[in-house]
């Protein structure tokens, strides 16, 4: 995850309505990046799954303010002095470890006293190309460009991962804020209850398809793929922006027609450009796999985590060819 796009500065420092852009669009208790009321819970988060999480945790006991725009791909992130500055006021930060590189550098520097790294609250693996048990169903002759691939920090696309940062979560801010910690605990339990159900709702979903195997523009699905017995074959590995070889779209063509591929999945914040060349090449629809790096109205297809999850599963189970 090293290597990433360096577009836009994330916010004008000069723009006094930039820093409202940097707020959580989608979640409950959308306030001013300024700080919330006093006496509440100050936490800044990295981004969109971060966020979500610290609002359904913390309720109204907390003012939760996003680094991450509305609308901007998480990589893309350069830290702002004005941000700096929010961190460093903040009685916490919630981040992933290894999913912005500027935000791990700023989060170190800082002297904010809890920092809460949710790559730390659950297990990461390395993931590539493709993700799942399809590699050993072909012949080592079918010309596979894998990639090793580093540590996978997609983890929040695992409901069952997902559940798991959410509790660390919680306790971390029983911890930190002990005043409210009936109210975190409480909040906490309702969080990963949903969570639960929704897992169910992909084993469920997923249990009997024509196929097991879908393609995507990233490799941002591998912990939701291994969960739910599926492969995932991406175009580019972990970095969205990196172009595919001839070797490896005349591989991702051999396997779709083997395999009875019938989509390929491209995101709501990077391009669609390579996805839509490839499937056009090889005969194959096109539709949306939701990373829910960020919920943006008119694009994201939900208001929120689960309806987008939600998403993501009827558009897997149509691709797959749900029985």
């Amino acid at each position: 995850m090293n290597v990433r796009r360096r577009l836009i500065p994330a916010l004008a420092t000069t723009a006094a309505t930039a820093l409202g852009l940097a707020t959580l669009s989608a979640c409950s208790g959308d306030a001013s990046a300024d700080g919330g009321d006093p006496g509440t819970f100050d936490v800044v988060a990295s981004f969109y799954p971060m966020a979500f999480l610290a609002e359904q945790i913390g309720g109204s006991h907390v003012h939760v303010s996003s680094l991450t725009e509305p609308g901007q791909e998480p990589h893309d992130l350069e830290i702002s002095a004005q941000q700096t500055v929010r961190v460093e006021k903040a009685d916490a930060v919630l981040y992933l470890k290894n999913l912005q590189p500027s935000v791990d550098k700023t989060v170190a520097a800082s002297q904010v006293k809890t920092k809460i790294d949710a790559a730390s609250l659950t297990t990461l693996e390395k993931h590539g190309n493709e993700v799942g048990g399809h590699a050993a169903e072909h012949d080592e002759s079918d010309d596979h460009d894998h990639e090793s691939g580093g540590l996978d920090p997609h983890i929040w696309l695992d409901p069952v991962r997902y559940a798991q940062v959410a509790e660390g979560v919680g306790k971390a801010f029983e911890k930190a804020d002990p005043d409210h910690a009936a109210a975190y605990k409480k909040n906490t339990a309702a969080l990963v209850e949903k969570l639960d159900a929704l897992n169910t709702k992909f084993e469920d979903g997923l249990a009997d398809t024509r196929t097991k195997v879908f393609i995507t523009t990233h490799a941002a699905f591998g912990y939701l793929a291994e969960r739910y017995g599926l492969t995932e074959e991406a175009i580019s590995g972990l970095d969205p922006d990196s172009e595919p070889s001839g070797a490896r779209v005349k591989a991702l063509e051999k396997m779709a027609k083997a395999d009875g591929v019938s989509t390929v999945f491209y995101e709501t914040l990077v391009s669609d450009k390579t996805a839509k060349t490839i499937a056009g090449d090889a005969g194959l629809k096109t539709d949306v796999l939701d990373p829910i790096e960020g919920i943006v109205k008119g694009k994201s297809r939900g208001q929120d985590y689960f309806e987008v999850q939600e998403a993501n599963l009827k558009a897997l189970q149509t691709a797959l060819g749900s029985k």
